[in-house]
């Protein structure tokens, strides 16, 4: 993950989103914690992508599973602090109230999110994807120990 240096690219990308909803889901990635939400905000299609706007919602001491994605996803913390991990089982960011993240594509980029804190952490993502894929696709645990 890294931080945008500016939004602006995820608020252009959300301006293009035309079809709210409100579907509530379990989020996508194996093991994921109890408690762990996937609220649909928005939805489009152009051309071969799908732009998903969702709210994720993870309760204090659970976490997303490891996965990957198949495109680009752009995080922004509302609320609570989320900690993120690399497949080396090494930090790769602390993201708190008002962060900006991105998750690049592919199998190459393992990665587990977890709330480490005592309060929801609640995330809007952005998901651009190749049409019809997977919002995630799991990955088993790559060795480490706290999961």
């Amino acid at each position: 993950m890294r931080h945008l240096s500016r939004l602006g690219a995820i608020g252009a990308a959300c301006a293009a989103l035309t079809l709210p909803a409100t579907t509530v889901t379990t989020a996508e990635a194996t093991p994921g914690g109890p408690g762990v939400t996937a609220r649909l905000i928005a939805r489009t299609t152009v051309g071969d992508r799908d732009y998903i706007l969702r709210e994720i919602t993870v309760p204090p001491g659970q976490g997303t599973g490891w996965h990957y994605h198949d495109g680009t996803l752009y995080g922004f913390v509302r609320q609570g602090t989320l900690s993120h991990f690399d497949a080396g089982c090494a930090s790769d960011g602390v993201y708190g109230r008002g962060s900006s993240l991105t998750e690049p594509s592919g199998a190459d980029h393992v990665h587990l999110g977890q709330n480490r804190g005592t309060t929801d952490v609640v995330l809007d993502v952005l998901y651009v994807l190749p049409h019809d894929a997977p919002f995630a696709r799991d990955a088993p645990n790559p060795g480490c120990d706290f999961e």
